[in-house]
């Protein structure tokens, strides 16, 4: 052998045995935010991590609630007084809510929060019958005024509150996959609480993603081997407490400003975690066969539904049914 190749080999041999999976977790959005991606050197690895875990911080300082200093709070504070001008990213985020609002028949609606705010799972507060029909009118999302031209936003009822917990954790996934791309990577997955996204396969075989029971957190009610794609669940063991027998959790009908009941989980299955999130609650609101119904007419996405009796429903694409 040639002795100009004995170096290259040795060379070859130390940057492959330099390749491995490096993997992170951080509490980010109010949930567990999870990392895992293939890199050839282990510093690569963790500064793939680090721009995933900026970009979460980012988008929630960007479009948290709980933020006073965000620019989702400084809407809620002031569009009912007048437009309020915002970002490119919020603008887009809030657009595109209200176009799904609008192909969900108001399953999806990002103004539920005008209701939503009043209820404190950790306390295990709810609002009275009182005062859900007091700010019932509120959740309308025809009460967003949306100006693409200053890129503003106003509120058209003095009650109405916006919380983009429904898209915008799905929203972060994706941009942080965005960044991993642009960093190189090819094979990684971005976890956050329900939303998954997965960049790739897992060198050579699918990722094995699972959907947790919802009331069995060690089980998994099925397993998915999945590649290049993403999965978001929507559950009623997200946030939640019992009183009385009957279940509050975060998911709440548009029309009621009550939690809904028919089903347990949804599970979506497409290429945009953003899309995936949103689609999830909104088939979480409109139950079984309304739900399945705009999954079979939605191109590219397929649903898994865990009933409120234990039985599991599927999509059309998926055919187990």
């Amino acid at each position: 052998m040639s002795r100009f190749l004995l170096p290259l080999l040795s060379l070859l041999i130390v940057f492959a045995a330099n390749a491995q999976w490096v993997q992170d977790s951080a509490a980010i959005m109010g949930t567990n935010i999870e990392v895992q991606l293939w890199a050839e050197q282990e510093e690569q690895g963790r500064k793939g991590i680090e721009a995933v875990f900026a970009e979460m911080q980012r988008i929630n300082q960007l479009m948290s609630p709980y933020i006073a200093t965000s620019e989702l709070s400084r809407v809620n504070a002031n569009a009912a007084q007048r437009p309020v001008s915002v970002s490119q990213e919020l603008f887009a985020l809030i657009a595109l809510s209200v176009d799904i609002s609008e192909k969900t028949a108001g399953a999806f609606d990002i103004t539920f929060a005008s209701i939503g705010f009043l209820y404190d799972y950790r306390a295990k507060q709810k609002p009275s019958d009182t005062q859900i029909a007091e700010q019932l009118p509120a959740i309308n999302y025809h009460h967003l005024l949306l100006d693409p031209e200053q890129q503003s936003i106003q509120f058209a009822h003095n009650n109405v509150k916006i919380d983009l917990g429904g898209i915008a954790k799905g929203h972060a996934v994706d941009k942080a996959i965005e960044r991993l791309q642009k960093m190189g990577f090819k094979h990684a997955l971005v976890t956050a609480g329900g939303d998954t996204r997965l960049l790739g396969d897992r060198r050579g075989r699918p990722w094995m993603v699972g959907i947790r029971d919802p009331r069995n957190p060690d089980k998994q009610a099925v397993v998915m081997p999945l590649e290049d794609s993403a999965l978001s669940t929507s559950g009623d063991y997200e946030r939640f407490f019992e009183e009385g027998g009957e279940r509050y959790h975060h998911i709440l009908s548009p029309k009621t400003g009550k939690s809904t009941h028919e089903v347990q989980s949804v599970s979506i299955m497409g290429p945009s975690s953003t899309l995936n999130d949103a689609l999830s609650t909104s088939v979480f609101v409109l139950g079984v066969k309304d739900g399945i119904d705009l999954i079979n007419r939605t191109p590219g996405y397929e649903a898994i539904i865990l009933d409120s009796q234990r039985k599991l429903h599927y999509s059309s694409g998926l055919g187990m049914e």
